[in-house]
């Protein structure tokens, strides 16, 4: 029996987990992450998927994206699995499977949420104790949006945008906001939203939301 399609409404911020099967790397190393990313651009050019936040963990990945079309991050995701695959277990003479099940999505809403869970993403590294600051970290999106790092696959978000009049304005505020202390039940909000497929925003948010699966 097919799968049920994901619903990720075109235009509407979605929040993807995608993590090794029995939490096992998915990078090994620079030459890895590099493939993935390079795939993962190619999917969001190809499919239709602005990509606004990422952080590649050694054993899952976080990102932070909007689709054009209902089908189009599935379709991303599809075509980067099976490339980045491929290649990962060519590299590693291995076979079989190196993601764990589906990939899991959460609905976003488009204001102060949709800040934070873009500094949860980016902040990943440093709560994991691998760097001290975001800034240390190589395969995250926070050097685009606190230095203006050049990259691909980065597609800003309007409400980055909205930070600053030019960039080096938009680099301060994003440089300030990320130093902000998170708001713990925040913070808790996202993590269980990402872990269970609810809605990320306000109750009349999730109400909108709701009315759109019917």
């Amino acid at each position: 029996m097919p799968r049920k399609a994901r619903f990720c409404p075109a235009g509407y911020p979605v929040h993807i987990i995608q993590r090794g099967n029995n939490r096992q790397a998915i990078f090994t190393c620079d030459a890895d992450t590099a493939a993935y990313a390079h795939w993962l651009n190619e999917g969001a050019e190809r499919f239709g998927v602005g990509i606004h936040g990422w952080v590649f963990m050694t054993n899952h990945v976080h990102l932070l994206a909007t689709p054009s079309h209902e089908d189009s991050l599935s379709r991303m995701m599809q075509y980067l699995g099976r490339l980045y695959v491929r290649q990962f277990n060519y590299a590693y003479t291995r076979s079989g499977t190196l993601f764990e099940g589906r990939f899991k999505t959460c609905i976003v809403q488009k204001n102060r949420y949709f800040l934070n869970c873009l500094r949860y993403i980016e902040l990943n590294p440093v709560r994991a104790g691998m760097v001290k600051a975001p800034g240390d970290y190589r395969w995250s999106s926070y050097r685009a949006h606190a230095f203006g790092v050049a990259v691909r696959m980065w597609s800003p978000h309007q409400l980055y945008r909205e930070l600053g009049n030019n960039k080096l304005q938009r680099q301060r505020a994003w440089r300030d906001f990320i130093g902000e202390a998170p708001d713990i039940e925040t913070l808790a909000k996202i993590r269980r939203c990402a872990n269970t497929g609810l809605v990320l925003g306000t109750e009349s948010f999730r109400a909108q939301v709701q009315k759109l699966r019917t």
